[in-house]
């Protein structure tokens, strides 16, 4: 019973350690993640430079498997190209194994003070920077304290009968051994909480020699697997990134689990027991840099046979990059630019529903509905995205921008609904008809188009700057295009008391049209919303204020003025 509970508490410390990784992980890319990002995307011109930035950026993460993710959304995006990516891939594992060396020092009296620190920077901090730093150094703080108490529940396993049991089977079956290190790892996402636990294990002489360097190489393989699975949906480019860093340790893994009972006696010569699994992780990871860096070339162009490029005339790069989810900042940024994409494709359908209104055009219709689809699309991508955001700790200001980006996402789409619902299809009535628009009302109609896409702009702007002043602007133009529907519909019955007979054909055609168009308008306009109620520059409604009279309570006599 005993061995029982010691074995809890050992899972227990286990899970601690993972929860300051994540913590330490959360910490940094939110307060310093867009920093680390241009860090890996400016230090990458040459391949030693791109392992530095790799191993810099690992080590303030402590986690490759976050270094991965980004450096994969890079290379999907073309920003990286495979053989230096590959090498950022070599100097992050070599960051998580130093890591491991560190922490494995007696450091654990600090683990009080940086506990104490994290959380009081994690509450009082009012900057995104120091808060994140906050979260970073209470995950460094309860890792210690994880450490600690890993040390007190190993210190007694040698003597335990059920952990014996337990190793006697793993060293008999030393492929499930492996197996079972490379599950531990994958489920805890990190080869470094693997490897340390390993390491305590083989500290309190529970671990044979042979079994330690399986069990790194498995941990090392298991590290490798999150990331692999992660960039699956990151394109081509991306996943071949990561399933070449599998591929590389997979390689490495394998050699040292069949070398591993005659490399176990030299080493146990040459490293104290209580460092042979902290060394040798270190080592492996080195021996990978040192033979697969000149081979990074020849492995980029490895996996494009194994992987090659899909074509396809229809994918889009998407600005819904995953890796920037856990910094909120890029992410809004992010989906802010493909909210922008839906206002520019709303701007070619009204481009080509205005071309299909002048002339007969009967691929428009297509042309728009193709787009339309593009932009609903989008949304569903942006909605997604945005729910996963939600679900990360956001500051009052980004869960407002994020409320922001998905209001005005919603409108666009509207706006594309309107123009492939309605105003298409005004369009195909008129070319079914054979009729045309006066020339005077194609004139008003065009003026009135332009002055949408003009809008629009205005819109995409306000949207992208939160400018106060542009903001009033589009809130103007709003009332101007109630104006312009107006004089255009007055000048239209004109022409229809004149009888002009292209008016009297095209009479509700012209009149929807305004219609939709002042809609439209009215969706754009919600763009300066946010933006001027945060300054209380709005009303919140249009009302005219009751006469004097009325609001005392005393009985207003009817008078037709009123």
């Amino acid at each position: 019973m005993e061995s029982t509970i010691r074995l809890i508490d050992l899972l227990g410390a286990g899970a601690l350690l993972i929860w300051g990784l994540r913590l330490i992980k959360a910490g940094v890319l939110s307060g310093f993640g867009a920093a680390l990002r241009q860090g890996i995307a400016t230090g990458t011109r040459t391949r030693l430079r791109a392992v530095l930035s790799g191993f810099l950026v690992t080590l303030s993460l402590q986690s490759s498997t976050a270094t991965a993710v980004i450096t994969a959304s890079f290379a999907g995006r073309g920003l990286i190209g495979g053989g230096r990516a590959q090498a950022v891939m070599l100097g992050a594992n070599v960051g998580t194994a130093l890591a491991a060396v560190v922490l494995s020092l007696d450091l654990h009296w600090l683990a009080s003070v940086f506990v104490l620190v994290g959380v009081v920077l994690s509450i009082r901090a009012r900057q995104a920077s120091a808060r994140g730093l906050g979260k970073a150094v209470l995950g460094l703080g309860l890792m210690l304290l994880a450490l600690r108490l890993m040390g007190e529940v190993t210190a007694p396993l040698h003597g335990s009968e059920l952990m014996a049991r337990i190793l006697d089977g793993l060293g008999a079956a030393p492929v499930f051994a492996l197996l079972f290190a490379a599950g531990l790892a994958v489920a805890a996402t990190s080869s470094l909480a693997a490897v340390l636990l390993v390491a305590f294990l083989a500290q309190a002489g529970a671990v044979p020699p042979f079994l330690v360097l399986i069990f790194v190489a498995g941990a090392n393989i298991g590290g490798a697997v999150p990331p692999w699975l992660g960039t699956l949906r990151e394109g081509v480019a991306a996943t071949r990134l990561t399933l070449a860093n599998l591929m590389v340790r997979l390689c490495g893994g394998l050699l040292l689990s069949l070398f591993a009972h005659p490399l176990a006696p030299l080493l146990q010569n040459l490293v104290p027991g209580e460092s042979l699994a902290l060394i040798t992780h270190l080592a492996f990871n080195l021996a990978l840099l040192v033979v697969f860096l000149p081979l990074t070339g020849p492995l980029a162009r490895l996996m494009e046979r194994l992987l090659p490029e899909v074509a396809d005339a229809e994918a889009e790069v998407s600005y819904l990059d995953e890796s920037s989810l856990a910094t909120p900042s890029l992410a809004l940024a992010g989906a802010a630019r493909e909210v922008l994409r839906m206002g520019d494709q709303v701007g070619e359908m009204l481009e080509s529903n205005l071309e299909a209104m002048r002339r007969d055009l009967p691929e428009g219709k297509r042309t728009i509905a193709q787009l339309d689809d593009s932009v609903d699309a989008k949304l569903r991508a942006v909605k997604f995205y945005l729910a996963r955001l939600r679900g990360m700790p956001l500051d009052e200001s980004e869960a407002r921008r994020c409320n922001e980006v998905m209001s005005y996402a919603l409108n666009i789409e509207h706006i594309g609904d309107i123009i492939d619902h309605y105003l298409s299809e005004i369009a195909e009535k008129r070319m079914a008809r054979r009729v045309r628009f006066s020339a005077q009302g194609m004139a008003e109609l065009t003026e009135f188009y332009e002055i949408t896409l003009s809008n629009l702009r205005l819109a995409q702007s306000v949207f992208l700057t939160r400018d106060v002043e542009l903001a009033r602007q589009l809130i103007t133009a709003k009332v101007s295009v109630r104006e312009v529907e107006e004089v255009s519909s007055a000048r239209h019955m004109a022409r229809i008391d004149a009888r002009l007979p292209e008016t009297m054909d095209t009479s509700s055609l012209h009149l929807d049209i305004l219609r939709d168009l002042r809609r439209i308008n009215s969706h754009l306009a919600t763009a300066a919303y946010p933006v001027l109620e945060e300054i209380g520059a709005l009303r919140k409604s249009r009302l005219r204020s009751p006469p004097k009279k009325l609001r005392e309570g005393e009985r207003l006599e009817k008078d037709p003025a009123h």
